[in-house]
């Protein structure tokens, strides 16, 4: 860093609110994710799901699909955690998922990519500070196979009520971290160095 550098807070992504979304759009959810054998057992385990299909290698051998499968709630949960960034960061809640439906099945090594629609929008009847927005969710696996479809409907914030800044982003609580009176003394005290320059 430069003598004559000033250092100062940038304000990050902070996610779209209501007025952001536009009927129409579609948003390409970054990065894809590899789905590991791990990721299927642990699921499979946690929801004590207990079709063989997905966690016994001799069973599934011997079916259509010659291999496990990867558990669909898992491909769900991954598609939606996806979307997050882009659709529901500043949401104050998902009020439903609807006409879920799996597209084609997932294997273990499979990458999968998400991106969403903006289908409709409207204000809230009983809440000013949020909007109501529904997008149609698309999963696809590394082949562009179309795996899985949904529709969500997440209650978003508006920008007005949610007053993000660089020094108190979406998740930080007020204080944590540098904070902008920490850069103007800083900054200050090296003008009052270079004598007021």
């Amino acid at each position: 860093m430069t003598e004559d550098t000033q250092r100062r807070l940038v304000e990050g992504w902070q996610g779209r609110y209501y007025e952001d979304f536009e009927v129409g759009d579609i948003y390409k959810h970054p990065y894809g994710r590899t789905v590991t054998e791990t990721d299927n057992v642990w699921v499979t385990n946690i929801t004590m799901n207990v079709n063989p299909m997905h966690f016994n290698e001799a069973y599934a051998a011997e079916t259509e699909f010659g291999e496990r499968l990867v558990d669909g709630t898992y491909v769900f949960a991954l598609a939606v955690g996806m979307s997050v960034i882009d659709v529901s960061a500043n949401a104050t809640a998902n009020l439903g998922y609807d006409t879920v439906r799996h597209h084609a099945p997932v294997f273990h090594g499979d990458t999968i990519f998400a991106e969403s629609e903006v289908v409709d929008k409207r204000e809230s009847d009983s809440r000013d500070h949020v909007g109501i927005v529904t997008t149609k969710l698309r999963a696809y696996n590394q082949d562009d196979e179309l795996v899985l479809s949904l529709e969500r409907t997440p209650m978003v914030l508006k920008r007005e009520h949610a007053q993000p800044s660089a020094a108190a982003p979406t998740g930080w609580p007020e204080g944590i971290g540098t904070q902008p009176e920490d850069l103007a003394g800083e900054n200050s005290a090296d003008r009052d160095a270079d004598g007021g320059a």
